[in-house]
């Protein structure tokens, strides 16, 4: 886990739309949560893109502790992250947080903040269902376990790997996996299986109390409300790269374009 520093006194981590966002250079006020007729403060929802820009400052921040960096200002932690300045003091508002102008933020403080927000000051245990190729290479992954995501219970059904030990856990039989999952109190389920039984498995998962899933397998998975699902697919993120590679030589986003012809022009290699 990264380290900890003493949280600034005042500081209070609230939520609060893009349009009630302040900005550390304008000097505006700190955020104000929502309140419900009884006067109960409501948190207002954060963005899943500025939570997927949080969790790269908190990994940064993290990499300017271990050079012992006690300060970053906004400029150099949005380098670092590839954002604008304006954009990471907008995101980081909704934390409450707006540094020192002059000075920036206080590392260790801000570190803090985001492992609240994130829900990494509690223990998260994680479940891997699926030990192939890719279940293989996840299980080896020492950054899920560095990061606070160790993972503490495997699942298969191929009886070469039901029974092994991989990275120190005995490989469970899927049927196992409500069991096992409530005993250890496993939050996070990963799964790597092949499309067909990708569905069986989530359901499996969600049985156990798993409430949150990082899905591996190229399938939509059908959850109850509350769980929450991520997907990730490898094969779409590199046809999205083959977009932007093909649109820098000119010859991705038009229409009609068949047989090597892009609107009736023949298109060559550059």
């Amino acid at each position: 886990m990264s380290a900890r520093g003493t949280r600034p006194a005042g500081v209070r981590v609230t939520r609060a739309s893009e349009s009630g966002a302040g900005d550390a250079a304008s000097g505006s006020p700190g955020v104000v949560a929502a309140a419900d007729p009884a006067g109960v403060r409501l948190p207002r929802p954060i963005p899943d893109a500025t939570v997927s820009r949080l969790a790269v400052y908190l990994r940064l921040l993290g990499q300017f502790a271990e050079q012992g960096a006690a300060t970053v200002s906004s400029e150099e932690l949005a380098t670092a992250s590839g954002v604008n300045s304006a954009k990471l003091r907008k995101d980081l508002s909704y934390l409450g947080s707006y540094g020192t102008r002059g000075v920036g933020y206080e590392v260790g403080a801000l570190q803090h903040q985001l492992e609240r927000v994130l829900g990494l000051d509690h223990r998260q245990s994680v479940a891997l269902v699926g030990v192939g190729n890719l279940g293989h290479a996840l299980a080896g992954y020492a950054g899920f376990g560095g990061r606070g995501f160790p993972i503490d219970a495997m699942f298969d059904v191929s009886p070469d790997l039901v029974g092994s030990t991989i990275n120190g856990i005995e490989v469970g039989h899927v049927r196992d996996i409500e069991t096992v999952c409530r005993a250890r109190g496993v939050t996070i389920g990963m799964v790597a299986t092949p499309a067909p039984v990708a569905q069986d498995v989530c359901d499996l998962l969600v049985a156990g109390g798993v409430e949150s899933i990082l899905n591996f397998a190229p399938v939509v998975l059908q959850v109850p409300d509350e769980v929450e699902v991520r997907k990730v697919d490898l094969a779409v993120e590199l046809q999205v790269l083959a977009f932007h590679v093909a649109r820098r030589h000119g010859v991705a986003g038009t229409l009609g374009s068949t047989n090597g012809t892009v609107n009736g022009s023949v298109v060559s290699p550059s």
